[in-house]
């Protein structure tokens, strides 16, 4: 697109919101009469999406730009079953402070009235009430800032715009201890918790008692001393000694906190987002796109590189960053490192010889021969290949499953939308259930998740989302049952979950 079109449609009346979508952040849905005199930028978008998740960035700098000319609605237009659950769509919003109005369209009505095809897509509203512009993935902020800018005098001349502010209602964030915990780690007999939503880290014994909080709790990109650093929305740790390192996922950044010092630095990233699946160079001169986890293959820091839907390394003797496996396309392909294609890798495990990776939006497990210097899948289907089954190889169902842990020549697996923990057998690709009750009523046919808050026989026990594992001497799998903001610890023994109660 030529500077200063941006991504201009014919004008053709936009189709008025179908009755029945389930607002959020509004005490009144409204409708497209409500908002005329004024630019409706509609955001068809998925929740578990990470280029959905990076528009977010870019809608939240066109709302400053344009505070009275412009009005944002993210239309949730669900991929998995579970995401198309109001409370899912909530839980989304409170995790990723979306502070502009959202509606739920499950059934997709919106998105087929405005024939869209993928996540993200934006459809740009004129004051008038016709669809003006489209844009279909990232990089959303150039275009609609120029086009908005040029057209606004055009309606001002008009007389059809008259500027104002949706009234807004949004929804509180929970309250508690933890909001939203991602990943987990067991280091030093101890629980690090990226307690994502408070945008911190804490050090936990395996009783509950925290003896350590790193960062303000405020989101930044600040170095400095445990209780003067920042971090925003932090995932993946890995540690050797008294160094653990952090996925800064939304400041597309590695940290590195010295443990004895009680200081935090940042290692690799500039702070912008990558668009360059084959960039390589000095770590601070290289950009990241939400790194999710993290995991030590001796001096390489390897990196659930999400953003670009690959593997990263960081080379932690000379320094260097870059990509290790796949290509930066999105979806699953077997092959050898450099022509691999993955969806969203989220979660890393390392065992048996081999690097496991939760290849979430594919919803499989993937695996990584060293050796032979390719990419195999242990678990799971295609990219839109999902359900809730118990079966071997390709013939098993995930939903978006996030992460993973080694534990007794096992591969335990955060199946994140199924609210369930699987395990694999790494020889034969063979899942079971740990944790988790399979419903059939499921719109694409193979079964979803029941949620719930439930202690007790692992037959019995529920969770909500679950996103990371840990492994504690190998008896306790500590979950970050991030749906529920709580760990959860499952005795490998005795069969049983328990809530970790938390305490200072």
């Amino acid at each position: 697109m030529s500077s200063g079109e941006g991504p201009r449609l014919p004008r053709v009346r936009a189709p008025e919101f179908p009755a029945g979508l389930q607002w959020l952040n509004v005490e009144r849905g409204p409708t497209l009469t409500d908002l005329r005199g004024r630019f409706v930028l509609l955001d068809f978008w998925t929740s578990a999406c990470v280029n959905c998740l990076h528009v977010l960035e870019d809608l939240a700098q066109l709302e400053r730009l344009f505070p009275d000319e412009l009005v944002v609605l993210g239309i949730h237009s669900a991929k998995f079953d579970h995401e198309g659950e109001l409370d899912a769509v909530r839980r989304a919003v409170q995790r990723h402070g979306v502070e502009h109005a959202v509606a739920n369209d499950p059934e997709l009505r919106l998105w087929s009235e405005h024939a869209v095809r993928a996540w993200p897509t934006l459809v740009l509203v004129d004051p008038e009430g016709y669809a003006v512009a489209r844009h279909a993935g990232e990089h959303a902020f150039e275009p609609f800032a120029q086009l908005i800018q040029a057209l606004l005098p055009v309606y001002a001349e008009r007389g059809s715009l008259k500027p104002g502010p949706l009234a807004l209602a949004p929804e509180a964030a929970p309250a508690g201890e933890l909001r939203f915990p991602g990943k987990l780690l067991v280091h030093y007999d101890r629980l690090f918790v990226a307690d994502s939503g408070h945008h911190r880290l804490l050090v936990v014994e395996p009783d509950g008692r925290i003896v350590e909080s790193i960062g303000s709790g405020e989101p930044g990109a600040a170095d400095g001393g445990f209780e003067d650093c920042a971090f925003r929305y932090p995932q993946g740790l890995a540690a050797r000694g008294s160094e653990l390192f952090v996925a800064d996922t939304d400041n597309h950044l590695l940290r590195r906190v010295d443990l004895k010092a009680r200081r935090v630095e940042t290692i690799a990233g500039t702070g912008s987002r990558s668009y360059v699946p084959r960039a390589r160079g000095r770590a601070r001169e290289v950009p990241l796109s939400s790194p999710w986890d993290l995991a030590l293959l001796g001096e390489e820091l390897l990196v659930a590189h999400a953003g670009t839907h690959q593997l990263w390394s960081l080379d932690l003797e000379n320094g260097t960053l870059g990509a290790r496996a796949g290509t930066g396309a999105e979806g699953r392909l077997d092959a050898p490192l450099e022509e691999a294609v993955f969806a969203q890798p989220s979660g890393l495990a390392i065992g048996g010889g081999r690097i496991f990776v939760a290849d979430a939006e594919s919803s499989a497990v993937r695996c990584v021969d060293l050796e032979e210097e390719s990419v195999g899948t242990l678990a799971g289907g295609q990219l839109f290949d999902f359900g809730y089954v118990d079966n071997v190889g390709e013939a098993a169902r995930f939903q978006h499953p996030m992460g993973l842990a080694w534990a007794r020549g096992r591969l335990f697996v955060a199946d994140t939308f199924n609210h369930a923990v699987r395990e694999i057998d790494p020889a034969t690709g063979e899942v079971q259930t740990l944790v988790g009750e399979r419903l059939e009523d499921a719109r694409h046919g193979d079964g979803r998740g029941a949620s719930g808050f439930v202690d007790g026989p692992v037959e019995t026990a529920r969770l909500s989302e679950p996103t990371g594992l840990a492994v504690w001497k190998d008896r306790v799998l500590f979950v970050a049952d991030s749906g529920n903001h709580a760990i959860r610890a499952i005795d490998l023994d005795a069969q049983r979950v328990a809530t970790l109660e938390l305490r200072r």
